[in-house]
């Protein structure tokens, strides 16, 4: 164990930015869950309303840095794209 007292006050630091990190990571996986979930069912209509709720939920984990800013764009593509292809399906 470091004695040097700015590697403690970093170990402290980093303990607590990883739980933030994987308290906003699950909360990202839960949502995305969720709209998956409704496209698999084919409920056009709830996906989406969750659609918007998982957007919002990718751009507030990109802005806190959990996720790359493309990365979060890829995911709102390609979730987008599957809700659009049901509705359109439906329609």
């Amino acid at each position: 164990m470091a004695r040097h007292t700015s590697v403690m006050k970093r170990d402290r630091q980093s303990v607590d930015q990883r739980g933030r990190n994987r308290k906003n990571l699950s909360q990202l996986k839960t949502q995305v869950k969720k709209l998956r979930t409704a496209i698999d069912a084919g409920d056009a209509e709830g996906a989406t309303k969750l659609l918007s709720e998982t957007v919002a939920e990718i751009d507030k984990a990109a802005k806190k840095g959990v996720v790359h800013d493309n990365a979060a764009d890829r995911h709102k593509s390609r979730l987008t794209r599957k809700v659009n292809a049901l509705s359109g399906a439906k329609a």
